[in-house]
């Protein structure tokens, strides 16, 4: 196990009606805030209605800009800094306000800080992890390029998590979700660290709660509470630094399903359903016991019945068949990618050097992963 320090700083606010919360907790922070949504589901439902109640009765004045896309875009954050440092705003869920310069540099690695303002979310789609996590993903259009970013400093100082508030949630971006939050756990959990025992139960035991729950919730069960919650709790913690202590992730499938996202917006969590698969396909080999492991912990997989490799394999398709019965695509033709813009993303996703750590892989393999991804 590595030696390692872990520090999450945000303040879980977990339940039924807790946005009623939000005036309070945003008071302790600051009077004048950036409100930022998608201006979708948020508000036809009423809960942008009922923050903008709660923030003017704590007397939080606050200024709109909505507009946030599955993928989200970088000319948008610059609208929402813009607005930040224009209005002396003190409060906001975006990334460098306090930052001058071109934002994108600190995406493409040119730069770095140890300061953001203060950033307070409520979570009405779970996935990314971004409630409680250190990082944040940005898609650049005149790329277009999609890419992250991981600092303390961003991190939420708290998160208000309601269960109920994703009942309304269209089933793709329900399965989306789960399938990002699985990556995420799966990104850590495949790792050549020896001993690290408890945080492989911990990923195992997670990504079980995920699947059991996620067929619950599909299964007619989509104003089911306790599904709801187990997963909207699942996905903050697959990404809150839990899941990382003692061990290096990999992190190469994030990278892969990035390229496909940027070029054809294709949803985050899509591609991951499309690539992590191929990704194990092309890796059996270098660790099979890690991925027959995989195959027995998660998906239920006997070894008694087949060998170590089998096992792997086994597990694949059984992943691959879960992906399918919630409505995700699992090969990069189900989404329509054009297979001769394999070599281009192979290409692409090399641009900063060799990807992941269980395996570093050079153009040449990502290429070949993406065309696993096609068959």
């Amino acid at each position: 196990m590595l030696n390692f320090e872990y520090c999450n700083k945000t303040k879980i606010i977990f339940g039924k009606g807790t946005e009623n919360q939000v005036g309070k907790e945003t008071a302790l922070y600051a009077k004048r805030v950036l409100l930022h949504h998608s201006g979708g589901s948020s508000v036809r439902y009423g809960l942008i209605d009922s923050v903008k109640l709660i923030l003017k009765e704590a007397g939080i004045e606050w200024i709109e800009l909505s507009g946030v896309l599955p993928n989200p875009r970088l000319s948008l954050v610059k609208e929402g800094v813009d607005i930040v440092k224009n209005e002396k705003l003190e409060f906001i869920l975006a990334v460098g306000a306090v930052n001058d310069g071109n934002l994108w540099d600190f995406f493409e690695r040119k730069r770095t800080t140890d300061k953001a303002l203060p950033v307070g979310t409520i979570l009405t789609i779970p996935a990314a992890g971004s409630e409680s996590s250190i990082s944040c993903v940005i898609t650049n259009e005149e790329g277009p390029w999609k890419r992250g970013m991981t600092n303390p400093c961003i991190r939420p100082v708290f998160s208000i998590l309601n269960p109920e508030l994703t009942y309304t949630l269209p089933p793709y971006q329900t399965a989306c979700g789960i399938t990002d939050m699985m990556a995420h756990i799966m990104e850590r959990y495949f790792t050549k660290e020896p001993n690290v025992e408890f945080t492989d139960e911990l990923c195992e035991g997670a990504l079980r709660t995920i699947i059991r729950n996620a067929r619950k919730i599909f299964n007619g069960g989509e104003s089911n509470y306790d599904a709801r919650a187990e997963i909207m709790w699942a996905g903050a913690v697959a990404h809150n630094g839990l899941l990382d202590t003692g061990r290096s992730g990999d992190w190469a499938s994030h990278a892969l399903a990035h390229e496909p996202s940027a070029l054809f917006d294709l949803a985050h969590g899509a591609a991951l359903a499309i690539i992590f698969p191929a990704w194990i396909k092309y890796n059996v080999k270098e660790g099979t016991p890690r991925f027959a492991r995989f195959a027995e912990k998660v998906w239920g997989v006997d070894g008694a019945f087949y060998d170590c490799e089998q096992a792997a394999m086994e597990g694949v398709f059984r992943m691959e068949n879960f992906f399918r019965s919630i409505g995700m695509p699992v090969r990069l033709a189900d989404a329509n990618i054009d297979p001769a813009r394999i070599p281009e993303m192979a290409r692409r996703v090399v641009h900063f050097g060799p990807i992941g750590n269980y395996r570093k892989l050079e153009e040449k393999d990502a290429e070949a992963i993406y065309k696993l991804a096609m068959l």
